[in-house]
């Protein structure tokens, strides 16, 4: 386990309220606000790209001279950050998201003039260009090398580089002699860093397996609930140099299976299933007749060189922790946002300081203590073992948590 005490908890892939399907309520004080109550301590600005969204970036946030920037009003740390969505054709169609992490706003201005030349940034948070991986690589490190770019939930279908639709099966044949400039993936909700390491080419590429959010709205449920964990950092160059060194601390991920592809599936006909259960089926649902939409475990199974249990010698440690939402929604057989589930998830907080807290560091003593139901303490701490049950999620579906005396084959139609 990693002593989070001192450390940076970094959620740096997010969204404004100008992306497609956030909350319109993001702004930089809610972002503050929940971010402290998750625990986290450094968030990304988001979708730097977006002309309304880049004002508010330089209105809100001061410049503290290495590359972090602090909110006006409240001295929160953030990164110039966003994510860029390329489709275009390499011999067929390809399809992927890069989460860029940026050292200023006057390169961030360089990288908004470049894409100007291709195209528009004023319609979405995460704008569309028909430009190749290596050559955007190749011309983001003429603008600045200290400008980071990964791969965005690299397993999910649609969009992700080793997505069953995506159109690449490899970083080499996504990036080609850019691959050089490749330091880092993200797994993505539907995968945990274990998934990754049967990939070989992350392995002898020293690739760094890093973790966060895409989230769309800044409540706790969403924000932060995957996370990377760095050593403390005064600047930018400091924290990339952990990425690119592959020396920062670990992880903070959902079970896998939570993820919204982590199986096959059609969620027009409310069926799921396993890989093993796909390959009977040949890929088509039963239903409609129709392709699945492959998920995550599939396609690992299929890229994957290494056996399940391996485990690289530099092999970061990472938490698999479900957000405390689901853990209290869970508990008391609550609907996630209702107003009761609220009002627990507040006096958790007011007695125990954040989320993360909570849930990785907080003893069983102090539970009991704090006169926390049994019950509910007794599912904190088996959250943070991982030993929660999840139904997976599937094509666009989340997964869902499920007590132990619930647990049913989780395979075909559901009921």
């Amino acid at each position: 386990m990693i002593d989070i005490g001192g450390k940076i908890i970094a959620d740096l892939h997010i969204h404004s309220r100008f992306s497609r399907a956030c909350s319109k309520n993001i702004n930089f004080d809610n972002l503050v606000k929940w971010a402290q109550i998750k625990g986290i301590n450094l968030l990304g600005t988001g979708d730097f790209t977006h002309p309304l969204w880049f004002k508010e970036i330089n209105d809100e946030l001061d410049d503290g001279g290495k590359g972090i920037y602090f909110h006006k009003k409240t001295g929160f740390p953030f990164l110039i950050t966003g994510e860029i969505s390329l489709i275009y054709t390499q011999g067929s169609g390809r399809r992927i998201h890069l989460v860029l992490l940026v050292p200023s706003i006057l390169i961030a201005e360089k990288i908004n003039a470049y894409l100007d030349k291709k195209g528009r940034r004023d319609y979405d948070g995460r704008p569309i260009f028909k430009i190749p991986c290596g050559e955007f690589v190749k011309e983001m490190m003429n603008i600045s090398p200290e400008i980071e770019i990964i791969p965005a939930h690299i397993w999910t279908p649609w969009f992700g580089l080793f997505g069953s639709n995506s159109g690449f099966d490899s970083l080499a044949e996504c990036f080609r002699d850019q691959i050089k400039n490749i330091h880092a993936i993200e797994t993505g909700m539907s995968s945990d860093p274990r998934m990754n390491w049967r990939v070989k080419e992350l392995i002898t590429n020293n690739i760094s397996i890093v973790s966060f959010s895409d989230a769309h709205s800044f409540w706790p449920f969403r924000l932060g609930r995957e996370a990377t964990i760095f050593e403390r950092v005064e600047s930018y160059s400091d924290l990339i140099n952990q990425i690119r060194e592959n020396k920062f601390l670990g992880t903070i991920e959902v079970d896998p299976a939570y993820g919204k592809y982590h199986w096959d599936g059609h969620r027009a006909c409310n069926f799921f299933a396993n890989p093993e259960e796909t390959k009977k089926l040949n890929g088509i649902c039963p239903k409609c007749k129709k392709n699945l939409t492959v998920g995550v475990e599939y396609r690992v199974e299929e890229l994957a060189k290494n056996p399940k249990d391996f485990v690289p010698k530099n092999a970061k440690p990472y938490f698999l922790i479900l957000p405390l939402h689901e853990i209290i929604s869970l508990c008391y057989n609550l609907n996630l946002e209702s107003k009761k589930t609220w009002i627990i998830y507040d006096e958790l907080i007011k007695k125990f300081g954040n989320e993360f807290n909570i849930l990785i560091n907080v003893s069983e003593n102090e539970l009991i203590n704090q006169n926390i139901d049994d019950k509910l303490a007794k599912l904190i701490l088996k959250n943070r073992f991982g030993k929660i049950s999840v139904n997976p999620g599937y094509d666009g579906v989340y997964g869902t948590a499920i007590l132990p005396q619930e647990k049913t084959e989780k395979q075909g139609k559901l009921s």
